[in-house]
């Protein structure tokens, strides 16, 4: 209970993570589960659409966590320029080009395990962005990417400024 004595709502990520995310941010959902039924193990907040400068940082986090990423699929629709390879630490990650939607990227680690992460837009506001990532990290998560972020969606620039961010990232 708060200090109101009004329930507190559950926090779905530590006090830390929710400082943490700004854009540029990903989340992955780490713990391992007997059934896979979540639809999406992460969330990633690209600061742009430039997928050469927003990529690698990607890339270097999730190896990491999950070991060497061997490709990633994005919507290339989505994107400005997508090259068909990056290389990342003296790695070469080749890019595919599948039509899932400017909302999700898919992970390849190896040769045959996937992960699949919603993708926030850029523009979307700090709370915004941090609700939708933590219901997409949530082990029993079953909305797919396009439905989290329509239910949390951007709000346009204009909205956004002059509106102080308590967490310190830009509004």
């Amino acid at each position: 209970m708060g200090e109101s004595g009004t329930p507190t709502p559950p926090k779905l990520l530590p006090d830390e993570i929710h400082r943490a995310v700004e854009p540029g941010t990903a989340l992955l959902r780490l713990q391992t589960t007997h059934s896979r039924e979540g639809v999406l193990d992460g969330a990633w907040w690209p600061r742009s659409r430039d997928v050469a400068t927003e990529l690698p940082a990607l890339i270097q986090a999730l190896t990491v966590h999950l070991g060497p990423i061997t490709r990633v699929g994005l919507d290339t629709a989505a994107w400005e320029e997508v090259p068909t390879r990056v290389v990342v630490d003296d790695r070469v990650v080749r890019l595919d080009s599948f039509p899932v939607g400017d909302d999700t990227v898919l992970i390849t680690r190896g040769d045959k395990d996937h992960f699949a992460l919603m993708v926030v837009p850029p523009s979307t506001s700090p709370d915004a962005a941090r609700g939708a990532m933590a219901r997409a990290v949530r082990a029993d998560n079953v909305a797919q990417a396009t439905e989290i972020l329509i239910a949390t969606p951007p709000r346009p620039a204009t909205e956004l400024e002059g509106r102080h961010d308590p967490y310190g990232g830009p509004p």
